[in-house]
């Protein structure tokens, strides 16, 4: 086919003019209503009559197609303000300028190869829009996917594209292998293992041997069924002789003979019983195995050792006092000197008791009562090492050294805080009530001791006492061996945790308070009674005020005890014990004497008449003979003082251990 040469055009209306020419291009006609739109600027007017009137149209073309002409854009809505308003046409838009003409296509002779055959596939294919992601998209599939059949346009993709890569079948999910058991799943496959393995076993019954251990009935949790009686043979079989026969329940025997003793066990072997004596005469005790008078004192004596060692209070703690009485502040090193006492105090003793025993007394030497800062309101406060070295502390600071001291050389201990009845502390009045609760003010220390038991003591209390603004240094064992239910008595902690009583009770602070005689006042007792042996805890009447002419007081009953029942006075004490004296005001107060109290080495008493006492305001002491005739009257006794006043002259001097006031 020959190629005709494509029209060139010098302008765009020689083009509009050669395209209104030709034979399938017609120019829409104008409408009336329309005017034609302005001209464009920069152009003659002869243009734009050639684009709104065109002339006679030019043959077509055979090589350009015809180019359909666009359509102008719909007009506007017209807008009406009123409804007799006029309706203005808005004026036309001008035409988009037409691009010039495609150019022609060559017409090749040559026909289009032909496609290859098609070829069926048993796989079935999603196409996708891009070859690139086709392995992506194939890697995505799943089983449920591939079962499926997919579209034609998948089997035509494969067949016109032969060089791609050929997939997998797809799996089957009946082949599958099957999935590993999860944990679950094992552990309750083991515990059915285990149920059939408990079900089928057979628990046998222990072997005991019958020589040497006596036939013991087994307590089952489930009776046994009784055994089932085998089918009676016509003929009785010949016993079979086993070493091994059916274990039977016991059997029950015949009372034994009166000639036969039984032995008491099944490793004694049978006695046969001796001859009994024709008379009932007794048989006769044998001289050779009784104990002599020094062995029976010698067996007290080592069970009153015994539970004197567990008794603090007549505990010889001479070794741990004499060691912490060498160790004053002024020769400590100024390095480290906490470790260094709690080397040289507790190295020496395997016992926690007298570890926490040497601490304890060391404090009484080294450490007194910082009565200026205490009255003067300005206490300083001051780390463990310049407490040692300054020597002075309140109550806070020597709980704080002991603690220190205590918990360096091994010993479990703590600081307890709370309220304490010392210094200042006013017992309440009849009738009163008691004050909000307050548990402060006070510290002391609980240590943990032998057998893990944990002690309350106070080395503050235990190295001194305050009165009249000065500090009197002066050693008070009893903070250290008091129980700890008495030590209560004076001490409320401020955490229920640090009563550590025995019975596990705990005290209200209304009981503490009101004390133990329900808010009466105690009768006064002196510190010498309790270094003599005897206890503040246990005497009547504990009550400050006796009534004289009241009908339930007659008589009045004084009595005292020891402060533990094993104390020796020549051993745990000074000496033997002083005659103890009950020094009253005669009938309405006329006439003094002294009676002396009986005993019977632990308890002293005496039952006195209530008008015998005194008047009313007057005082009851209870005395210690403590010098009788220029002498030490330690070990006199009552018929001894009177034998010496029924001579005539003598002199007396005694000590007060108590006193009470008549009512």
């Amino acid at each position: 086919m020959a190629d005709v040469e494509e029209p060139k055009f010098n302008s765009l209306a020689d083009r509009i003019a050669a395209l209104n020419k030709q034979k399938n291009f017609t120019s829409p006609q104008p409408s009336g209503k329309r005017p034609p739109p302005p001209p464009p600027p920069g152009k003659p007017a002869a243009q734009n009559k050639l684009l709104t009137n065109p002339g006679p149209i030019a043959p077509r073309s055979p090589n350009v197609p015809a180019r359909p002409q666009r359509r102008p854009p719909p007009s506007l809505p017209q807008r009406t303000n009123t409804s007799n308003s006029v309706v203005e046409s808005p004026p036309s838009l001008p035409e988009r300028e037409v691009p010039p003409p495609l150019p022609g296509r060559r017409k090749s002779a040559q026909p289009p190869p032909a496609l290859p055959s098609r070829t069926p596939s048993s796989q079935q294919l999603v196409r996708r829009g891009s070859n690139s992601s086709e392995i992506s998209h194939i890697s995505t599939l799943s089983n449920l996917s591939l079962n499926h059949a997919s579209s034609r346009t998948s089997n035509t993709s494969t067949e016109t594209q032969p060089n791609r890569r050929v997939l997998a079948p797809s799996f089957d999910q009946a082949k599958l292998p099957p999935l590993p058991p999860s944990r679950k799943e094992k552990e309750a496959q083991a515990a059915r293992e285990a149920a059939k393995r408990e079900a089928s076993e057979v628990i046998k019954a222990p072997l005991v041997s019958t020589r040497s251990a006596p036939v013991i009935p087994q307590i089952e949790s489930q009776p046994r069924l009784p055994p089932r009686l085998p089918s009676r043979p016509g003929k009785s079989p010949t016993p079979i002789q086993s070493d091994e026969s059916p274990s039977l329940g016991p059997r029950r025997l015949p009372p034994p003979p009166s000639a036969f003793v039984r032995p008491k066990t099944t490793f004694e072997a049978p006695q046969r019983p001796a001859t009994r004596p024709r008379d009932d005469v007794p048989p006769p005790i044998p001289v050779k195995s009784r104990p002599t008078l020094v062995e029976i004192d010698a067996v007290a004596v080592r069970a009153a050792a015994t539970q004197a060692a567990t008794c603090l209070i007549c505990r010889d703690f001479s070794r741990p006092d004499s060691v912490a009485a060498q160790y004053p502040s002024q020769s400590l090193p100024r390095h480290d000197p906490v470790g260094y006492l709690a080397n040289v105090l507790c190295g020496l003793f395997p016992s926690a008791t007298d570890k926490a025993r040497a601490i304890f007394t060391w404090c009484h030497h080294n450490i007194a009562y910082n009565v200026e800062e205490f009255f003067g309101k300005c206490i300083k406060g001051r780390n463990v090492e310049e407490t040692i070295f300054h020597g002075k502390a309140v109550c806070q600071g020597y709980a704080e050294v002991y603690q220190a001291i205590a918990q360096r050389a091994g010993l479990e201990c703590v600081v307890v805080g709370g309220h304490g009845k010392g210094y200042g502390y006013t017992p309440l009045a009849p009738g009163q009530r008691p004050p909000p609760r307050d548990p402060s003010g006070h510290a002391w220390n609980a240590v943990r001791i032998d057998n893990g038991e944990w002690k309350l003591l106070d080395a503050c209390w235990g190295a001194g006492s305050v009165g009249d603004q000065r500090y009197h240094k002066g050693f008070n064992p009893q903070m250290f061996t008091l129980a700890n239910e008495l030590f209560g008595l004076k001490h409320f902690p401020r955490d229920e945790r640090h009563f550590f009583r025995a019975d596990g009770r705990l005290p209200s602070w209304d009981e503490y308070i009101r004390g133990p005689h329900g808010g009466a006042e105690k009768a006064q007792w002196f510190g010498t009674a309790t270094e003599e042996g005897l206890s503040e805890w246990t005497f009547s009447p504990a009550e400050k005020h006796i009534p004289v002419y009241h009908p339930t007081s007659d008589p009045v009953r004084f009595q005292f005890s020891k402060v533990c029942e094993h104390w020796v006075p020549e051993r745990h004490g000074k000496g033997a014990n002083y005659l103890l004296l009950m020094k009253i005001g005669g009938v309405d107060g006329r006439k003094e004497d002294l009676v002396p109290l009986d005993s019977d080495g632990f308890w002293w008493w005496v039952d006195v008449p209530a008008r015998d006492l005194g008047a009313p305001g007057q005082s009851v002491f209870l005395y210690a003979l403590t010098v009788l005739n220029g002498k030490d009257a330690r070990g006199v006794t009552k018929e001894e003082l009177a034998r010496v006043k029924g001579s005539g002259g003598y002199s007396m001097a005694w000590a007060v251990y108590a006193k009470w006031e008549l009512v």
